[in-house]
């Protein structure tokens, strides 16, 4: 069964548990037209696309807004920061902020403390263009949910931890965002 959109429903079974530690998916069972990974893949693209069509208007693309909101809310203040918290190679987060100083969002200080690194920080435009991102990604993500409940949420936000959570390795090194509301 499939729904409007083509994305394909899980068999009438997925909603049973595992008997005994049994896996849900197997070599005998997998179809990649159904997996759990091509239906995440496809709802953040959706997002992305989405994202990136609300953000035109601000001369932004959807993965050039994280370091704008990192560098508002002072979370991050140097290239290396961001690319570690945003989860990008150091080159790519480079060229990422050439791209938003050329735009006139950010510049580039030299630290008083390190001459080699340089610390970054909002221009004028870049904490106008910043106080405006958080509306437009609230947007994309109601018109995702829409018809969700906030206990919908809560549980999909639930789930979705406790995957990463499954997924951690023996460092434990696990972002998965427990602190605060879940809907948040």
């Amino acid at each position: 069964m499939q729904t409007s959109d083509s994305t394909p429903e899980p068999s009438a079974g997925a909603g049973a548990a595992p008997v005994d530690g049994a896996a849900l998916y197997s070599a005998a069972n997998y179809d990649p037209a159904q997996s759990l990974g091509r239906l995440l893949r496809k709802v953040v693209n959706s997002i992305s696309r989405d994202i990136d069509a609300r953000m035109a208007d601000l001369d932004l693309t959807n993965k050039q807004w994280a370091p704008l909101i990192m560098l508002m809310r002072c979370r991050c203040h140097t290239a290396a920061e961001l690319a570690r918290e945003l989860e990008v190679d150091t080159g790519a987060m480079t060229r990422m902020l050439d791209r938003l100083e050329g735009k006139g969002f950010i510049r580039r200080e030299p630290s008083a403390d390190d001459r080699r690194v340089f610390k970054l920080a909002l221009t004028a435009d870049g904490e106008q263009v910043s106080q405006r991102v958080p509306e437009i990604l609230s947007a994309s993500f109601n018109r995702h949910l829409a018809g969700f409940t906030i206990e919908e949420l809560d549980q999909l936000m639930a789930m979705l931890r406790r995957m990463l959570a499954n997924g951690v390795g023996p460092t434990g090194d696990d972002d998965t965002g427990s602190a605060g509301p879940t809907h948040a």
